[in-house]
């Protein structure tokens, strides 16, 4: 260990390094939880200090804190803010119910520093991590307020990386509109639909589930900051919550408003949950878009191969030439990651109990970590697959010829039973659907269902003549 400073804290002395600006309780941590040696997300040390910094500010403006201490806090504050010391930030999202261990980092990170700004060292505390830093706060409060904060910090980088895919996905939608193709349900051959009208459903998807995240981003902006300990805001000046709620919108350029019952806002991780379930409703629309995808450019040889995803990268290391959809590949790992994340997120808010949530540390991190894949899976997906697909229209129109189902044109003129006979005539003699139809108006034998009368080849092509036509919806013929 590099040289030391004694520390002591109310059970005792403890060795910190001596230029760390962490101190006792974080080491303590530290020691206790060795579990994943993962750290605290950016989002999580920027929103315990943007509420630090107003704190200190709101609480100075109060008449109820030293002004030079506020001051320094606030600048430490403002340097955790932006970055600069991450590195002090090591407790493991592991840890302590409810989130002390992570309070008390930020709480030392920033008191250590702005003892520094004031001319001191490490470890003497000028600026005092509980009686100053934490001035007015609980860990019961700051940690939810936290959440909600670094959540809404990202919200709009998440929604930009939505609206790209969605947008490249309604370009390739007008791109392939020409493109008509075999429909398929059950993973079995069914009517025509071109490829552009498969796309424009997958943009719309994606252009629902941005909405449910935004309104879902709505709850996250009740900000419970002044509760305290238990939502009774003991210890914080009257007037605390209303101005923690200003200056933290002012801080931080997010549309915020007070708590409307402050022990809700401790006691229930709801909105969380809510936000949580609109980012797992995303992740399952984008897992199916990957399988379509993977499905549609299957082969090419064996496979649909209707779709020619971007070659990014070698396939195999023993079959020379392959070629794999890697980056939906990708997109579904993630996916299925962010929806066990978000398992996590609702199992830990169901674990509250009377006024707490003891299993905020992991519901935290877990939301911050699904943020994180979301907006990085979406963005490289975008533009490293969807912007470059094509479609491969000849073996398109080559599957969309053996399909026996555009029959189902015939139906308002021979009815279901003579089409399904003509299906299985088709099927059985490996040609197409039409040639039969065309055998038996040629021998009168494919009959009106309406009046028995003989189709005519007119009729015929008007109903099978046109595929794209089949596309457009209404009654053939």
């Amino acid at each position: 260990m590099s040289e030391v400073r004694i520390e002591k804290d109310s059970l005792g002395e403890v060795k910190v390094p001596s230029d760390a600006l962490y101190g006792a309780q974080t080491l303590r941590a530290v020691e206790n939880f060795p579990i994943s040696g993962l750290r605290p997300w950016r989002a999580f040390i920027w929103s315990m200090a943007t509420i630090k910094r107003a704190a200190a500010e709101v609480n100075s403006d109060l008449g109820l804190l030293d002004q030079d201490i506020a001051k320094s806090i606030s600048t430490a504050a403002q340097e955790v803010m932006d970055g600069e010391w991450d590195d002090q930030f090591v407790v493991d999202p592991f840890q302590a119910g409810a989130g002390t261990s992570h309070n008390m980092n930020t709480n030392e990170v920033i008191a250590n520093r702005a003892t520094v700004i004031l001319g001191g060292n490490p470890g003497e505390y000028r600026v005092h991590p509980n009686d100053h830093v934490n001035m007015a706060q609980s860990t019961n409060d700051t940690i939810p307020t936290a959440i909600r904060l670094g959540c809404l910090w990202r919200l709009d980088e998440l929604l930009e990386a939505v609206d790209q895919l969605g947008a490249a996905l309604q370009e390739k939608a007008r791109e392939f509109d020409e493109v008509v193709k075999s429909g398929r349900t059950h993973l079995q051959d069914a009517v025509p639909i071109r490829l552009g009208q498969e796309f424009s459903g997958y943009a719309k998807a994606v252009a629902r589930d941005r909405e449910r995240i935004e309104r879902a981003a709505m709850g996250l902006r009740r900000m419970g900051i002044g509760g305290t300990a238990t939502g009774t805001g003991l210890n914080a000046h009257p007037e605390y919550h209303q101005r923690m709620v200003v200056r933290i919108q002012e801080l931080s350029g997010l549309k915020l408003e007070p708590s409307d019952n402050l022990f809700e806002s401790m006691q229930s991780m709801a909105d969380m949950v809510d936000f949580s379930a609109a980012l797992r409703t995303l992740a399952l629309t984008l897992t199916r878009i990957a399988n379509d995808f993977r499905l549609l450019s299957s082969g090419p040889a064996t496979g649909l191969d209707e779709l020619h995803l971007p070659v990014v990268q070698p396939g195999s290391s023993i079959m020379p030439g392959k070629v794999n959809p890697v980056m939906a590949e990708m997109l579904n790992m993630a996916m299925y990651h962010v929806i066990g994340c978000d398992t996590t997120v609702s199992l830990a808010a169901q674990a509250g109990q009377l006024e707490l949530n003891v299993m905020m540390p992991i519901l935290a991190h877990n939301l911050f970590e699904i943020m994180q894949v979301t907006i990085g899976a979406v963005r490289a997906f975008t533009q490293r697959c969807v912007v470059g697909v094509s479609a491969n229209e000849d073996k398109a129109a080559g599957w969309l010829e053996k399909n026996a189902i555009v029959v189902t044109a015939l139906n308002p003129l021979i009815g279901y039973d003579q089409g399904a006979e003509l299906v299985k005539e088709a099927l059985s003699r490996n040609t197409t659907v039409g040639t039969v139809a065309r055998e038996k108006v040629q021998s009168e034998s494919l009959m009106h269902v309406s009046d028995e009368r003989p189709l005519t080849e007119e009729e015929l092509e008007e109903a099978l003549g046109d595929m794209r036509r089949l596309t457009e919806g209404g009654i053939q013929g």
